[in-house]
This record gives C-alpha cells, sequence and structure tokens, in this order.
C-alpha cells in the first residue's frame, strides 16, 4: 500500500509503498477513504510523543470501510462503513471496564502507538470495542474530521464542561478543535465567547453561533471576557495548548467555574504556570479532556442527524496522499479555517 512515513523525527516524511497491515484476531483493517491532518500528528512527527517507535506513519483522524475482520470480531462484517476514537481501550482494564476508554491504561491509539492512517489501509484494535458505524447520511471526509477534534470537542463541551443553557462558555483558540467547541456549546444553549488572533476564524465562529469574538491581540482577553459576562465564564476551554491561552481560560472564570484543557500541551509548554491563588481563593475547577469513547458516539451523532451540529461545515481543504507531508510539517505555522482531509489515496 501507498503510505506517508518518516525515519527520522523532523525529517521530511515521504509517500512510500509498505506491506498492508493484517487484522489481529480482535481486529479489523479499514480501507482509508479519509483521514484528517492534525496538530496532533505534527507533535508526533516533531518527537513530542514517547509511544512513536520509528519508522511511522502517522494518522489517527480516519473514517473508511471494512477491508478484513479477524477471526474473533463478532460485531462489523466487510463492507461496513466506519470510523474509530483515536483512542482505542484494550477491553479489559478497570478504566474500559467502567467505560471510560478514553484513559484506558493500555490504550492503542492509530498513528501513535502503531502505523496510523496516513495510508490506503490501516489495522485497527478490538473492533467490537472501538469502532462506530457511520450514517448512511454522512460524508467520508466530514466523519473524518470527527475523530478527534469534534469527538473531543463534544466531551469537553459536554461531558467534562457539562456546560448548559444559559451558562457562558470561552472558547480559546479557533482551530478545528475550538470551532467544534463553538458549535456544541451553542447547540446545548450556551453563550459562547471565542477568542483567537485570526479575524478570519473569528468570523466564523460568529457564523456557528458564538455571540462574541475578541481579537487577542488587540484586547486583555481575560479582563474582557470578565466585563462581557458580568462576572466570568462558566466553562471556559484552551483549545489550542499554549501558556497564554491556558492562562487566560483560567483566569477568565468567574467563582467556582471550570477550565478544560483540550488542546495538548507538549515540548516547551508542557508545564505551564497556573495562576493556583484564583483556583484555590476562587475553588475553580481544572479538568482534562482527552478523546471520547465510541460508546458515547451515539448522543453525538444523533444531534448530527437531527440538524443541530453540523460537523461537516468545518471541513476546510481536501488534499491528496501526495501533499500530506507538506501539510503535516506546517501544521505549526499555519491553520486554514476547517479541518484539512486526505481524500485522494
Amino acid at each position: 500500500m501507498k503510505a506517508v512515513l518518516f525515519e527520522k523525527f523532523q525529517a521530511a516524511p515521504k509517500v512510500v509503498t509498505v506491506d498492508d497491515p493484517v487484522p489481529a484476531p480482535h481486529g479489523v483493517v479499514l480501507k482509508v477513504e479519509a483521514t484528517g491532518v492534525c496538530r496532533s500528528d505534527w507533535h508526533g512527527w516533531m518527537g513530542h510523543d514517547s509511544d512513536i517507535d520509528l519508522p511511522h506513519i502517522p494518522g489517527h483522524e480516519l473514517a473508511g470501510i471494512v477491508e478484513a475482520v479477524g477471526k474473533d470480531v463478532r460485531n462489523w462484517k466487510i463492507g461496513d462503513r466506519v470510523t474509530v476514537p483515536f483512542i482505542c481501550g484494550c477491553g479489559s482494564c478497570p478504566e474500559c471496564h467502567a467505560g471510560q476508554q478514553q484513559v484506558c491504561l493500555h490504550q492503542q491509539q492509530p498513528g501513535f502507538t502503531h502505523w496510523g492512517s496516513f495510508a490506503e489501509y490501516v489495522g485497527i484494535h478490538q473492533a467490537d470495542l472501538n469502532l462506530v458505524s457511520l450514517p448512511e447520511t454522512m460524508d467520508f471526509a466530514t466523519a473524518a474530521s470527527l475523530g478527534c477534534r469534534f469527538a473531543t470537542s463534544f466531551r469537553a463541551v459536554v461531558d467534562q464542561g457539562r456546560a448548559s443553557a444559559g451558562q457562558w462558555v470561552a472558547v480559546h483558540g479557533c482551530g478545528g478543535v475550538g470551532l467544534s467547541a463553538v458549535m456544541i456549546a451553542n447547540a446545548v444553549g450556551a453563550n459562547v465567547i471565542a477568542v483567537d488572533i485570526d479575524d478570519a476564524k473569528l468570523a466564523l465562529a460568529r457564523e456557528l453561533g458564538a455571540v462574541t469574538a475578541i481579537n487577542a491581540t488587540s484586547a486583555d482577553v481575560a479582563e474582557t471576557v470578565i466585563e462581557t459576562t458580568k462576572g466570568g465564564a462558566h466553562v471556559s476551554l484552551d483549545a489550542l495548548g499554549h501558556p497564554v491561552t491556558c492562562g487566560n481560560s483560567i483566569l477568565n472564570l468567574r467563582p467556582r467555574g471550570k477550565h478544560v484543557q483540550v488542546g495538548l500541551m507538549l515540548g516547551d509548554h508542557a508545564t505551564p504556570q497556573v495562576p493556583m491563588a484564583k483556583v484555590i481563593g476562587q475553588e475553580l475547577e481544572i479538568l482534562g479532556s482527552h478523546g471520547m469513547q465510541a460508546h458515547r458516539y451515539g448522543a453525538m451523532l444523533d444531534m448530527v442527524e437531527s440538524g443541530k451540529l453540523s460537523p461537516a461545515r468545518l471541513v476546510g481543504d481536501q488534499i491528496s496522499l501526495a501533499e500530506a507531508p507538506e501539510a503535516l510539517m506546517n501544521m505549526d505555522k499555519f491553520q486554514s479555517v476547517g479541518a484539512t482531509v486526505i481524500t485522494r489515496f
């Protein structure tokens, strides 16, 4: 099969031919129809993820068709249209038994713990636990964008942040994760404030339901949010993963508010300063959010099918596998409005 492979961290990936994957007894092989290019993939290419062994094929936001099925798989057959969370549970640890596969103690992550979806085919472990059936009405490019950005945002807003109608929700960073969070928070009835440094992204955030947009280059973010909300946000998300956005997200909260860290904090940003005096004095909650379990996709997909959520609006450039190396290497320099998705292999 054709695949994007890198043999050294921070060295240019190449499109090469490698052996097709073979399904594990409990797994499947998917024919990849679409796969997103995500900042997490860039972190992996940079060498920020200790799970990656070289040589490596990145890619973790994917959708496709079941091509081959392991002998122990019961719920899936060749030809099924599916997607998969970027964190695949093992099915046997205490967290998996509790239904919390997103923090599985022995998790597998395509594109990190094993070869990923920047390829014609990809192997997925524990298929009966981890695969998600796709609605026939959903195209593969949209489905691929669910796996990391949209599903992660859904869990961050709904399950971790517990945002509700009438609350103020601040979203710091309006890339794919942030714009997804804006749409989802608006859909549950929250008043959303979008924060970014790009006016085009802020304009799209308004179209997706943000009631206020703040350009961080020309305003004191925390002060403006507190003034706008008459006291601070009830829930605030750092959807980028940077010390500045993390700090602003905590500082703009009202007493007993919730900060949800969604954007990865890796490399030089791994240990940001936290305004702990405010956290203690105002009894703030600091929460992480790391993907979403396959069994929670149903609630999200129901909202998509009902028209309350429209992830297709967040699909940006559709590119070929040959264009993927350049797109991957440039993830830290430029993020287009909407998710970049590989759809031509």
